[in-house]
């Protein structure tokens, strides 16, 4: 069992889903249960699953909850870039939460690594 909490992309996770909840706040009105909760979802997904992993007993169960978290990622800008096609999101906040994401991303993928060493 690991301790989520020493987990650099855990936080940065968390950190990622706290700026996108802020910054959905002020999307329309008639996306609250559309386009803004499956955001959000996705957003909170990633450290989730993050944390649900590193609670289990074998490395191979923590491998298959990063691919979930991964997967969120994808699912995360998917639904972002979506967001800055109808313009609740601009180019630049965009571009700053796809970065994040990428590094994110990267993260996962190393922590996938170092398991299967």
């Amino acid at each position: 069992m690991n301790n989520f909490r020493d987990l650099d992309v855990w936080d940065k996770a968390v950190e990622l889903a706290t700026n996108i909840y802020d910054k959905t706040e002020n999307f329309p009105k008639t996306e609250q249960y559309g386009l803004t909760s499956q955001i959000r979802r996705s957003a909170v997904s990633i450290s989730s699953n993050i944390a649900e992993g590193a609670g289990r007993e074998s490395k191979k169960e923590f491998k298959h909850f990063l691919n979930i978290s991964t997967g969120s990622c994808y699912e995360l800008e998917t639904q972002l870039k979506i967001s800055k096609n109808l313009e609740f999101l601009d180019e630049e906040k965009y571009n700053e939460f796809r970065k994040r994401l990428i590094e994110i991303q990267k993260m996962i993928y190393a922590l996938r690594q170092s398991l299967t060493q």
